[in-house]
């Protein structure tokens, strides 16, 4: 059984950095693609980064292009997230998903349906 485990969410004021974690427990962790997604305040879960897993590429929404980096660390089964410079607007649940996939697959997935386990969330709240 695989799990996520989320953390460094907090409430802030614009213009400060977060760095958010995902903690997999579970084997064989360099089999799974890790995504975020975040849901602000009566909206949508929106699609924020992903990686693949043939190349370690990262894709990100249009909306957080540089804004936020996606890393990881295999040695530590950890995935993190750092948003720069945070607006009111990255206020949100940020959760991480993870799938299994097999070596070469080089599909990002940006639907929460592709995934096959979730943590619980993360807050992230940014004031002005």
């Amino acid at each position: 059984q695989v799990r996520l485990v989320e953390s460094g969410g907090e409430s802030v004021q614009a213009g400060h950095s977060l760095r958010l974690s995902c903690a997999v427990s579970g084997r064989a962790f360099e089999t799974y693609v890790i995504g975020w997604v975040r849901q602000a305040p009566g909206k949508e879960r929106e699609f924020v980064a992903a990686d693949r897993r043939s190349d370690g590429n990262v894709k990100y929404a249009d909306s957080v292009q540089g804004h936020c980096t996606f890393a990881r660390d295999n040695a530590q089964n950890t995935v993190y997230l750092q948003i720069h410079s945070l607006e009111p607007e990255d206020t949100a649940v940020y959760y991480c998903a993870a799938k299994s996939v097999y070596a070469g697959n080089f599909v990002v997935y940006y639907e929460e349906e592709d995934y096959d386990y979730w943590g619980q969330g993360t807050q992230v709240t940014v004031s002005s």
